[in-house]
């Protein structure tokens, strides 16, 4: 593991919300310049005020309640929610100089967040056919504790995941969220472990070494997606 992200990558940290809108903007400028190559990649961490954001195969009859304002997101994936306790994570990087690999950019994103979770005793997987972090919620169930979600142009990726800290999880009870009915949603808080952002962050710089360099070669075929 390390806690140093090399010179050509920006770790930003947020700590008050940004506005979704706003973020998107900025996500959107910077993948143009770093695909132009006149700015650093970015690791970008940071919270929302409540929103719902809209991915691209988002289904109309899934936002049950919109209650909070929705905004398309233009990343794959359906409809998610953003708010209060949940840590961001958006990942600007240049392929170009990697793998160029868009399953694998993914397979590793999710690992980053599946290693983090484990050094605060919280086991979390991958599930065939379902996107996002999933974990053992307190009824035993299968649960969600984090979303994926990517975008990548001219092979700079944006947008990245999110991590239930402690949300106010009633929230997502709006949407049917990523789409899936038949799990719920849960939280560190939720399973009792309590992370404030500034220590989450700091557990998943940590990890950032082990996720660059999965970035370095193609995906292993039997990696599950």
């Amino acid at each position: 593991m390390t806690d140093t992200l090399p010179d050509t990558i920006e770790w930003r940290l947020e700590t008050a919300p940004v506005p979704y809108r706003a973020a998107l903007d900025e996500m959107t400028a910077r993948n143009a310049a770093i695909a132009a190559g006149t700015a650093r990649e970015l690791v970008w961490l940071l919270e929302h005020p409540p929103v719902y954001t809209a991915g691209t195969s988002a289904a109309v009859d899934e936002l049950l309640d919109p209650r909070f304002e929705v905004v398309e997101a233009g990343r794959g994936g359906r409809y998610t929610y953003h708010g209060p306790g949940q840590r961001v994570g958006y990942v600007l990087l240049d392929l170009k100089t990697r793998a160029r690999d868009v399953r694998g950019f993914v397979h590793a994103l999710e690992g980053w967040v599946i290693a983090t979770l484990a050094d605060f005793g919280v086991e979390g997987w991958r599930a065939p056919g379902r996107v996002g972090i999933w974990c053992r919620d307190i009824d035993g169930r299968e649960a969600k504790i984090g979303a994926i979600g990517v975008r990548i142009r001219r092979w700079v990726t944006m947008h990245g995941f999110s991590v239930n800290l402690d949300p106010d999880l009633s929230h997502f009870g709006g949407i049917v969220p990523c789409g899936i009915e038949e799990f719920g949603v849960t939280s560190l808080a939720r399973l009792g472990v309590r992370v404030d952002s500034a220590t989450w962050d700091r557990a998943l710089l940590a990890r950032a070494g082990d996720f660059l360099a999965a970035l370095e070669v193609p995906c292993p075929p039997e990696a599950p997606r």
